[in-house]
């Protein structure tokens, strides 16, 4: 009689997922609709990733949410962004904290509003004991700022005897950064067809896996993001030594 192997040959699946999210104002666009309407329907597409990436075992979620070059925008349009984050942060942390999920913002908090800022640290607290999955969104996040940042912070250490050059190396710089003591991405999707990492987490995607999809991110569903857990399972990461 054949033994029956205990041992699945289904590859976990990536302890950290990142994602940049592109294409709210193409979907509205292309439908006539305001830009805020695509902005809409994309927070019901990240209610459907995190619900994806708990039911499947994800432990960390990173979402591109605000970047430090969407300041440029249209005032009105900022307006309306922030007047979803308010929305969203006052609706959904309870949903979050029910399904076990920790909430934590990255990004330059001085430059948001003081009341979102408020609503951010509330959820921040509220969330912080929930170990089953860390949503981490990116708003007013530049990955060159974060960086440069992490060096200065580093430099007036050095500056007053906190650390000494020589003992500064990835570990002790990783430290220094708003992703500290959060492993990096195992890999990173971006939606609607677009190939650039848009000054998104530029230190923390050193060795990721890239998944590009056409799919606009209001249109990005559960079967979407299991679609990229799938094909990230098929890869083989090298880290940059030889395949076997």
């Amino acid at each position: 009689m054949k033994a029956v192997s205990l041992v699945s040959e289904t590859p976990p699946p990536p302890v950290h997922v990142a994602i940049i999210m592109d294409g709210n104002g193409r979907w509205a666009l292309s439908r006539g609709l305001p830009r805020v309407a695509g902005h809409r329907r994309g927070a019901e597409s990240v209610k459907a990733v995190v619900r994806s990436a708990v039911a499947n075992g994800v432990r960390y979620l990173t979402l591109y949410g605000f970047s430090s070059e969407n300041w440029k925008r249209p005032p009105s349009e900022i307006s309306d962004l922030m007047g979803l984050l308010r929305i969203y942060l006052r609706s959904e942390v309870a949903e979050l904290h029910r399904q076990g999920v920790r909430l934590r913002i990255i990004g330059e908090r001085h430059r948001l509003p003081r009341d979102i800022v408020a609503l951010i640290e509330n959820a921040e607290r509220r969330t912080e004991a929930n170990q089953r999955l860390t949503l981490i969104v990116a708003l007013s996040y530049g990955g060159r700022a974060e960086i440069v940042a992490a060096a200065r912070h580093l430099a007036a250490l050095a500056e007053n005897g906190g650390v000494e050059a020589e003992a500064i190396d990835e570990s002790v710089f990783a430290r220094h950064l708003f992703t500290a003591g959060i492993p990096d991405p195992d890999v990173v999707v971006r939606t609607s067809g677009e190939q650039r990492v848009s000054n998104f987490l530029l230190w923390q995607l050193a060795y990721a896996e890239f998944i590009f999809v056409d799919t606009l991110w209001p249109d990005f569903s559960e079967d979407d993001f299991e679609d990229a857990l799938r094909e990230y399972q098929r890869r083989e990461r090298r880290y940059g030594a030889t395949g076997g």
